[in-house]
C-alpha cells in the first residue's frame, strides 16, 4: 500500500484489523528473524522436499507457495522458527543472494529468509497476479527448527540443479 511500509509495518491487531478494513484486497508482508524465519526453495523443489519430509517424520510446520518474480519463479515457504541473533554469526545469514558464512556452502535455489529480510505471504496477490497459498497451514502446524529441515531441502536443491 505505501513504498515506505517498512517504517509504517506493525503487528498491532487493531492497526491491522483497521487496514484490512479500509483495504481487504493489499498484500501481507510478513518481517522475517523475529518469530520466524523462512527457508525459500523453488516450488517443485519444494513439493519434494516437504514429501520427504513428511516421510522421515519430521513436521515441516507452515508452507506457502507464492510466485516472487519472473526470475525465480513460483517459490516454497518453509516457515521455522527464528535462529534470532545466535552467539556465533556464521549460524545465521541473510537472504541476500550470494552472501553467506565462508563455511557454508552455497546452495543453488535455496534462500534462508532471517533479519533484514520479509517475504509476501498468503492471501496475497503478487505483482505476476498470481495468489500466495497456504498449503500447510499456519494454525494448525507449529514452526519447526530451521535447522532440522535444511539438509532435507539442500539436497533436493542440489538434485535438481544436477
Amino acid at each position: 500500500m505505501s513504498p515506505a511500509w517498512q517504517n509504517i509495518a506493525t503487528s498491532e491487531p487493531d492497526i491491522i484489523a483497521s487496514w484490512w478494513l479500509a483495504t481487504p484486497a493489499a498484500s501481507v508482508i510478513l518481517v522475517t528473524g523475529r518469530t520466524f524465519d523462512v527457508l525459500d526453495v523453488p516450488h517443485t523443489v519444494g513439493l519434494t522436499a516437504l514429501a520427504r519430509i513428511e516421510h522421515s517424520g519430521l513436521r515441516p510446520g507452515p508452507v506457502a507457495l507464492s510466485t516472487v518474480s519472473i526470475e525465480l519463479g513460483e517459490r516454497a515457504h518453509f516457515f521455522v522458527r527464528s535462529r534470532g541473533a545466535p552467539a556465533d554469526e556464521n549460524e545465521w545469514w541473510s537472504c541476500h543472494l550470494d552472501c553467506v558464512p565462508e563455511e557454508i556452502e552455497n546452495v543453488t535455489g535455496l534462500r534462508w529468509h532471517c533479519r533484514s529480510s520479509y517475504v509476501v505471504a498468503p492471501p496475497s496477490v503478487t505483482g505476476m497476479g498470481t495468489a500466495s497459498r497456504w498449503i500447510r497451514d499456519p494454525r494448525t502446524h507449529e514452526l519447526p527448527d530451521g535447522v532440522q529441515l535444511l539438509e532435507i531441502l539442500s539436497d533436493a536443491c542440489e538434485e535438481a540443479s544436477s
